[in-house]
């Protein structure tokens, strides 16, 4: 499986500004399982999984069956995790953002990708 993603490190805040921490990371996903990707349930719990495993607060998962692929968006107390999936492609984007640094959102974007294998 292709794997492409992208973080990139907020710079310093300038004198007096507040702090924000946040990280984004983000890929697309490519030679996919085609039956994990249709697969609405396994996908809802790979996502509650990757929150768990990146210290994230899970607020909500709502799913969304369109087609033959399937788009996820869970809202964690931090963020957001959001997975849309083309199994006729055998191809999937993934979206895990998190605010504190007491999350790791790159363990919870290494963990979908395994699971979409």
């Amino acid at each position: 499986m292709e794997i492409t993603h992208a973080i990139r490190p907020r710079p310093e805040p300038a004198q007096g500004e507040p702090r924000v921490y946040g990280k984004h990371v983000y890929g697309n996903l490519y030679n996919c399982d085609r039956e994990v990707l249709s697969n609405e349930e396994r996908l809802r719990q790979i996502v509650v999984n990757a929150a768990k495993l990146g210290n994230m607060t899970l607020l909500d998962v709502r799913s969304w069956k369109i087609g033959e692929g399937v788009s996820i968006v869970a809202i964690v107390l931090e963020s957001h995790i959001t997975i849309h999936t083309w199994p006729e492609y055998a191809f999937a984007t993934v979206d895990v953002y998190s605010c504190g640094k007491h999350t790791n959102p790159e363990k919870a974007f290494d963990y979908i990708a395994a699971a979409l294998r």
